[in-house]
């Protein structure tokens, strides 16, 4: 069961090329993913051939990432279902 009190927002690196957010506001959702995806941007840059990929796995956690198969220049968004 999920508590429905505020969850502490979180980015929590894992690799050189994933990032993960886990956050209880909205209102700060937009901001920890700009984070995420700017704490990748240097090792896209050096490898120059992987885009980021944002994936949702709840409202409440996501995982930021960069990955081949996206264009280098480009983020996508996907839901995993």
């Amino acid at each position: 069961m999920h508590s429905t009190g505020r969850m502490k927002p979180r980015v929590s690196r894992r690799a050189s090329n994933r990032v993960e957010v886990l956050v209880g506001d909205a209102e700060q959702l937009h901001n920890l993913l700009s984070d995420a995806e700017a704490a990748l941007l240097p090792s896209a840059v050096v490898a120059g051939t992987a885009g980021v990929l944002v994936t949702r796995h709840s409202p409440h956690r996501y995982t930021v990432a960069l990955c081949d198969s996206v264009p280098f220049g480009e983020t996508r968004e996907v839901a995993a279902d």
